[in-house]
């Protein structure tokens, strides 16, 4: 063989050890042609939505990533009306996972428009995107000048023996300008002392201080937002935002905890359907979208006078759905968008501290506060206990479905808290009759409650919740 080359081009020539020598070079190359696949990034969620309505004039265009990104430009993150490109500018978040692309002027109205995160974006490890990802969105007639409100807090205000080690988070009623979230407009004092730490946004509408430290037990703390926090359209809060809460003297076992964003506020939220065989009972909103009102079968809903929600007999709350009045479809988008987030924060944890426990069957067990992964069905034909304290944190993570027998009961014990219960599955969740479970339901398909099944949690299903005479209440806050 006259050269190293031609010996490539005709690898059948080479010994039996050249060979192997080849195929490592082989493969060295094009795992650092694709950067590798731990350091290809993914791109969790947008705003607007793929697909959205209405959409203000004045927005920004928000990506999300599942890791930190090297600077986009207006060449890697581009947004185009038809075939023109919309000049304007990009800034990442101080974090590196959050890209904003703002244009130089107000969008046309009634106008559609496609973002692209291009191949050429890279993560900061040097990964990048097998092909172009795009999204597409259509203006409506207006503005936004309406303030971002802050929906919900975690602690909430007041709490007291609140874990040492916990991130705290704040969610808004909308998406936020990133850039606008810091360490001077999202304080946390103690007394007159500043406490450092990092803030991040999302995902979701969800910003996080992780102290740089454990607190100190048994302290009061104040969180304070300034007037600098913005949304995504550029407005402000009205005003400064503050809550207090006290530390207790232990820190919290297991993973943080998924944020959920405005998901939060609702005990069934879906996309494509929710239907009861009267009388279920729910305590707690209902949202659908982006279906409409006629997709939520067999509650017998009846129209508030503003057509903004309905309400039933079968529903202790309100009931929203995409087709109703403002501002419910803006609010769904964004909860949908939130519970989507939050389905791929849950399922992108690292490092479970339990793998494929009992292949699946966790009948019997008794399991403490972390990380549980499975790439089978999780099934639970007997009764199961997830024991630990009111800070403690579980996780469970499957590639398959989760399958609960009849008259089976999931119980909490030790202080334990459904809001802190996070199931993400990534196939059907199905409740057998009479069965009682525990926490957040976090599903890429639908979710069925048999004839008389309870549950003390949250339904957030990527398709349809399908309830036969069951009951839901949201957890306490």
């Amino acid at each position: 063989m006259s050269s190293p080359l031609a010996a490539l081009r005709h690898p059948s020539v080479l010994s039996g050890a050249a060979r192997l020598c080849l195929a490592l070079l082989t493969f060295t190359l094009t795992l650092a042609a694709c950067g590798g696949s731990e350091s290809a990034p993914g791109l969790t969620t947008t705003f607007p939505t793929d697909g959205a309505t209405g959409v203000a004039l004045n927005t920004r265009v928000l990506a999300t990533f599942d890791m930190a990104m090297e600077p986009l430009t207006a060449s890697t993150f581009t947004l185009k009306q038809g075939g023109k490109a919309v000049p304007g500018t990009v800034a990442l978040g101080a974090d590196g996972t959050t890209a904003t692309f703002t244009p130089s002027a107000n969008l046309a109205a009634n106008s559609g428009y496609t973002a692209t995160i291009t191949r050429g974006a890279k993560s900061a490890a040097g990964g990048g995107f097998a092909a172009d990802r795009s999204w597409s969105f259509t203006t409506g007639t207006t503005a936004d000048s309406t303030p971002p409100e802050v929906k919900s807090t975690r602690p909430t205000a007041s709490a007291t023996g609140v874990a040492i080690n916990r991130h705290l988070t704040v969610t808004f009623s909308e998406a936020m300008d990133p850039l606008s979230l810091n360490s001077s407009t999202f304080s946390v004092r103690q007394g007159g002392t500043a406490i450092s730490g990092n803030v991040t946004y999302g995902p979701g509408t969800t910003a996080t201080f992780t102290p740089a430290n454990s607190l100190a037990t048994n302290t009061l703390f104040t969180v304070t937002l300034s007037p600098g926090v913005k949304d995504l359209n550029g407005n402000a809060l009205e005003a400064a935002f503050s809550f207090s809460f006290t530390t207790g003297t232990s820190a919290a076992l297991g993973p943080a905890p998924v944020a959920l964003g405005t998901a939060g506020q609702y005990a069934i939220l879906a996309k494509s359907g929710v239907s009861s065989v009267p009388g279920s009972s729910v305590t707690g909103d209902i949202g659908l979208g982006p279906a409409a009102a006629s997709y939520i079968t067999g509650f017998s809903l009846v129209a508030d006078a503003t057509n903004v929600f309905s309400t039933s007999t079968q529903v202790i709350g309100k009931v929203y759905a995409a087709d109703y009045a403002v501002p419910t479809p803006s609010n769904l988008t964004t909860a949908v968008s939130n519970m989507e987030g939050a389905y791929t924060d849950a399922a992108g944890r690292p490092t479970p501290d339990f793998l494929e426990l009992g292949t699946g069957n966790i009948g019997g067990q008794t399991l403490a506060p972390g990380l549980y992964k499975w790439t089978s069905t999780i099934t639970i034909p007997t009764d199961v206990t997830l024991s630990g304290g009111a800070n403690d944190v579980w996780i469970f993570q499957t590639t398959g479905d989760l399958t609960m027998s009849a008259s089976k009961r999931i119980t909490l014990s030790g202080g334990a808290l459904a809001k802190n219960v996070f199931w993400q599955v990534a196939g059907r969740t199905t409740l057998g009759a009479g069965a009682h479970f525990e926490g957040v339901l976090l599903c890429k398909t639908d979710v069925t409650l048999q004839t008389g099944a309870t549950m003390n949690g949250r339904l957030l299903s990527q398709t349809q919740v399908a309830l036969q005479q069951a009951t839901v209440t949201q957890p306490a806050p």
